[in-house]
């Protein structure tokens, strides 16, 4: 049997993981496989079976195109289409192609294998790729009410014993996408298993600062590690993230190192409690912790526009200054702890002075030019670049999601 896999063309900075695991799944079942990105008018592969992936809700439209192109040209094959898209938002697929077949979740049977990388040479996007994607557990303890992880995942489980046989000969790095790596029963074996390998190490998804101890702050610190990642979603964590940077700058990791998603523009009616002032609130104290905060706009689950949800706590008008205060103020749309920056966050009374890039009236009608202060910009060759080479362009709500991409 041929199978044809297709990744559509929407944004990612990753590599088809589910493909790549599926394409190992059918070989071992003496198959053929080929991988294409997008459409391919000159496509020598004639296929039985056609495997679609799909990412965002809200990147509906290059899926739907590569379904129309595929099944015209290949009108006797059978479509199947997976990932987060085709899990969440199932009905809404076949409604457009009663034709196909949908895959919700993981396909169990193909996680275990390692990923066909190799088929990677075949599409420019990713013919130089060099890293190694794993899991190492999967779901989480946690049920929050803005990631599809518990839906797609479920409770937190090991899923590699032998972590080096997960390892493709000539890689260069790992990134590991365990949605709560330090729930998983097996993180110290992980963390010993890493360092003896000696790969660089890029924890994706960041790491629970409410489930670090000193002792799994120095055995981070002791593998090759460039960034840390956590999240600091609500101010009810505001104790573990001190205690966290506290506890990794204890360990030898330098705190701007310390990369912190803040969610922001999130609303649910038993979580009340991101506002425009408790986001200030949380950028204002990753910057007086030394620190760079990295503003992660909600979408909710089944979005099908980005950018479009207003949360009834905020105002389109404040999340455009978020915008513009990343692009003008910030780096790479990033907070870094420029001296400047964080003395504005200080003396900024609220959430408008904070994020003004404009003049503001003063009570006695002077004007305050905050986006040009000369001291915040002047710093900016003075700190290294940030490695953004997380998917930061992604809605919180859905980023843990993106390494469910299975499609069946």
């Amino acid at each position: 049997m041929k199978v044809l896999l297709v990744e559509p063309t929407y944004y990612t900075r990753f590599p088809p993981l589910g493909l790549l695991k599926l394409a190992s799944y059918h070989r071992s079942r003496g198959n053929q496989v080929k991988l294409v990105r997008g459409i391919n008018e000159d496509l020598k592969f004639n296929p039985d079976r056609i495997e679609i992936t799909s990412l965002f809700t809200y990147a509906w439209k290059p899926v739907h195109e590569v379904i129309k192109f595929y099944h015209n040209k290949f009108t006797s094959a059978k479509v199947r289409v997976g990932g987060i898209y085709a899990s969440l938002m199932p009905h809404r697929l076949r409604s457009f192609f009663p034709f196909i077949d949908t895959h919700i979740g993981l396909f169990e049977d193909a996680d275990d294998y390692l990923p066909a990388y190799d088929l990677l040479n075949e599409v420019e996007k990713w013919e130089k790729w060099n890293s190694t994607i794993l899991f190492t557990s999967r779901g989480c303890i946690r049920n929050c009410p803005y990631c599809v992880v518990p839906k797609l995942e479920g409770k937190i489980r090991p899923v590699v014993e032998d972590l080096e046989r997960h390892i493709y000969p000539g890689h260069k790095r790992i990134i590991l996408w365990d949605n709560n790596f330090f729930a998983s029963p097996n993180w110290k074996k992980i963390l010993h298993d890493l360092e003896d390998i000696g790969l660089p190490v890029d924890f994706n998804q960041g790491i629970d600062a409410r489930l670090l101890d000193d002792e799994k702050a120095h055995m981070i610190a002791d593998l090759r590690i460039s960034l840390i990642r956590t999240a600091f979603d609500d101010l009810h964590e505001k104790k573990a993230i001190v205690n966290a940077v506290k506890l990794f700058s204890q360990s030898g990791i330098k705190r701007r190192k310390i990369f912190i998603y803040t969610l922001y523009n999130f609303y649910n009616e038993k979580y009340p409690s991101d506002t425009p002032s408790t986001f200030f609130e949380r950028i204002k104290q990753i910057a007086e912790l030394g620190c760079v905060s990295y503003p992660m706009r909600y979408e909710p689950l089944t979005a099908l526009e980005k950018n479009r949800f207003v949360s009834p706590l905020w105002t389109n008008n404040q999340l455009n200054m978020v915008v513009k205060a990343r692009r003008i103020l910030g780096y790479g749309g990033a907070f870094p702890p420029y001296k400047g920056l964080v003395k504005k966050f200080e003396k900024a009374d609220n959430f408008e002075e904070a994020f003004s890039v404009y003049p503001l009236k003063e009570k006695n009608n002077k004007t305050q030019l905050r986006s040009k202060d000369n001291r915040i910009r002047s710093t900016v060759t003075q700190t290294p670049k940030i490695a953004l080479d997380a998917q930061c362009d992604i809605s919180l709500a859905q980023k843990i999601a993106v390494t469910n991409d299975l499609p069946g």
